[in-house]
């Protein structure tokens, strides 16, 4: 049971609908990741809407991080969905993995993010992303070698992007946790009973 209980979306105040604007940035270079039939995530939504304020400034790092940053979507995903392993946070997790796989992670790879950099088969750049999610979470910081190996690939803009799209997602996985926030039915994979 959620410990803050979402407001349903007719219900929501004016403001948190300006506040969803913000998940647009100025310039984005990357498309709306929304699709007709994708689950919409209205429990997290509806939480914000007890404090659009708090939304407006969230979802303005938020839309960057979706739809500005300079990061491909499959990269960005690689870490959205490790931060999500890592934390246990099952939200972030259902709610990225099919966004992830439209943005080109296979199955197969989505499986191996849980494992960690030290699964086999990952690209030196891709098992250097999964780290810097673990090196962030665990200390802070990012190593010198996976820096390294971050730096030999990408640019500073994309460097920034990795460390804030990491902490990005760890503020969510925050809040859904200490909130105890409830999937969405449509978040639910299919193979999970609902309650009656």
């Amino acid at each position: 049971m959620a410990r803050v209980e979402p407001i349903p979306p007719r219900q929501w105040p004016a403001r948190m609908r300006d506040a969803l604007a913000a998940m647009t940035p100025p310039e984005p270079r990357h498309p709306a990741t929304y699709r007709e039939g994708r689950p919409r995530a209205l429990n997290s939504l509806g939480t914000f809407a007890h404090h659009p304020e708090l939304a407006r400034a969230l979802f303005t790092l938020n839309g960057h991080v979706m739809r500005g940053t300079t990061l491909t979507a499959r990269q960005r995903h690689l870490l959205i969905i490790r931060v999500a392993a890592v934390r246990g946070c099952g939200y972030v997790w259902a709610q990225n993995v099919p966004v992830g796989l439209d943005a080109g992670l296979t199955e197969s790879e989505i499986g191996r993010i849980a494992l960690g950099p030290d699964a086999p088969f990952w690209e030196p750049l891709d098992a250097a992303l999964l780290r810097a999610v673990d090196e962030l979470i665990a200390g802070g910081t990012i190593t010198d070698p996976t820096w390294a190996a971050l730096a030999a690939e990408l640019d500073t803009q994309q460097l920034l992007d990795v460390v804030l799209t990491v902490g990005a997602y760890e503020i969510s996985a925050f809040m859904m946790g200490a909130l105890q926030l409830d999937l969405d039915d449509d978040l639910k994979p299919a193979s999970t009973p609902t309650a009656t």
